[in-house]
């Protein structure tokens, strides 16, 4: 059976020989920034709009990006063409793009090997990520907010997407304890105000109008930019961005997440308490059709296609954590 290629520091390799050291700085230290797309009919979304903040995050942090964003593209598009003949044909093409410091200099002499930053894209497909989860555009996301608060850009600048995630994980695995299907976490910041999910932006409807966390203390999202710069404009839905506590969620119409793979999923629930009607809102369904338009694809038809397997969907929430101790 053919294997996947990946990109590899301008080689491409076999899949299960794309490797780094054991002494490179994002394992170290977490120390590298990362993005993940996805396609619709097989065309990237959003590719540059990922690229740029790809680069963005590698500036903040000091690491030095050795290509073009023009010729990071091609890498990713060269990546694209040779896995897809491996990829079923209705598959979409998910992409991981890496880049890690490098190993740590105090071993790096020693070593030997490649010296300075690994850029590193895989190819897999979309319905990896997001089998198990047609069921929620029809029953919604339960949130739960976790005693782990999301780190404020004065501790570390949460706009730079990097692989230093524990407080996410932290969240995750709390959230798992609870039971109930559909549990995602939903992160305050340290003032109490809501942030985000763990990997996911939010969004509520109040009076026909959407209302998404103040950028400050978040992962602004190339959804949550989709959302409110394209979809919400196109529909005549006002949009603001504003400081959102738990009142505001609980007494709202609708609320959503948005992200890279699955686009758009109802929050039903929050904290046990139903907002709205519990299902998806006609706000949220209003900006999922046009979001299907404009790619030329039913996303829910789609995700609800690739189905469930038999090892998927047994925990509480996305990741394969036990618990459902907590009421």
């Amino acid at each position: 059976m053919a294997e996947r290629i990946v990109y590899f520091n301008r080689d491409f390799v076999p899949e299960t020989e794309a490797k780094i050291s054991i002494y490179d700085s994002a394992l170290m230290f977490g120390d590298m920034v990362f993005e993940m797309t996805r396609s619709f009919n097989k065309v990237q979304f959003k590719l540059i709009e990922h690229l740029q903040r790809l680069y963005n995050s590698a500036r903040y942090i000091h690491i030095d990006i050795p290509m073009t964003i023009e010729e990071l593209k091609q890498a990713c598009l060269d990546t694209i063409e040779r896995n897809d003949p491996v990829f079923e044909p209705d598959d979409e093409h998910r992409l991981m793009i890496n880049v890690t410091r490098g190993t740590l200099s105090i071993y790096r002499d020693v070593l030997g090997g490649h010296k300075g930053t690994n850029i590193i894209i895989a190819d897999f497909p979309l319905r990896w990520t997001v089998s198990a989860m047609g069921r929620l555009f029809d029953e919604g996301i339960e949130a739960v907010v976790p005693s782990q608060r999301t780190i404020p850009s004065r501790l570390l600048e949460p706009k730079v997407k990097n692989r230093s995630r524990l407080h996410y994980m932290m969240a995750n695995i709390e959230v798992s304890k609870y039971k109930g299907q559909n549990v995602w976490a939903l992160l305050l910041d340290t003032d109490g105000f809501v942030a985000e999910g763990t990997g996911a932006n939010f969004f509520i409807v109040k009076d026909s109008s959407l209302f998404t966390p103040e950028p400050r203390n978040i992962l602004r999202g190339i959804s949550r930019a989709y959302v409110m710069d394209e979809l919400a404009k196109q529909l005549n839905i006002p949009c603001h961005e504003r400081n959102i506590e738990l009142y505001d969620v609980v007494t709202a119409d609708e609320a959503f997440f948005t992200g890279t793979p699955f686009c758009m999923l109802p929050v039903s629930r929050i904290n046990g308490l139903t907002i709205g009607s519990g299902k998806m809102g006609p706000i949220t369904k209003m900006l999922m059709e046009r979001w299907s338009r404009n790619v030329g694809i039913d996303i829910i038809a789609q995700i609800k296609k690739w189905g469930i397997t038999p090892a998927e969907g047994t925990a509480p929430t996305p990741y394969e954590f036990r618990g459902g101790d907590k009421d």
